[in-house]
């Protein structure tokens, strides 16, 4: 398949890995448990089939984690592609309520609704709650899908209809524990 121009005219314009919520000062937070998938390892390739809703099935990767810090009261999960070509990471999950005494989440959990008891997902890519998958513009290069996972001190209390920066202004000042999984995603 030929490359597409329009990703090739934008493959060095990025929102950037400082523009991440990770990177936000006021979240700054020991990384004091670790985030892995059985689906891809850190910094690999995402496989397929959790591909975006357009073009692929939108399945949700399971997720595993260890033991967050004591006084975990609640997990949060944010994942972002800081390599879109716009000023800011695209949102592909905003996940609250996840229990901290789980050690992951199964396939296809971020779907909404969740099959998970007391999961809630916020308006993430293109509107849509819930996992949104890896679409990259073809031809643009790889693209990261950073998973983080905050664990926090109290439990949140958002409306049904929350964003990314209601979030972020609730767990400021929370935040004792991180962990962080990076796949990518590339379509040539």
């Amino acid at each position: 398949m030929p490359a597409n121009p329009l990703g090739v005219a934008l493959r060095n314009r990025r929102a950037g890995h400082h523009t991440l919520v990770w990177a936000r000062a006021g979240l700054q937070a020991p990384e004091n448990f670790t985030l892995t998938s059985p689906a891809f390892e850190h910094e690999a390739p995402i496989p397929e089939k959790h591909r975006g809703r357009l073009f692929g099935a939108n399945i949700s990767p399971a997720l595993d984690w260890t033991q967050p810090p004591a006084g975990t009261v609640e997990l949060v999960l944010i994942v972002q592609d800081p390599d879109v070509p716009l000023s800011k990471p695209a949102v592909h999950a905003l996940t609250l309520g996840i229990d901290p005494s789980l050690t992951g989440i199964p396939e296809n959990a971020l779907a909404d609704p969740s099959p998970i008891p007391g999961i809630r997902h916020g308006k993430g890519g293109l509107g849509r709650r819930g996992w949104a998958g890896p679409m990259p513009i073809r031809s643009h290069g790889p693209h990261t899908y950073a998973f983080q996972l905050f664990a926090l001190d109290q439990a949140l209390r958002l409306p049904d209809r929350f964003t990314l920066d209601d979030v972020i202004a609730a767990i400021a000042g929370h935040t004792i524990g991180r962990a962080r999984l990076d796949g990518t995603y590339e379509i040539s």
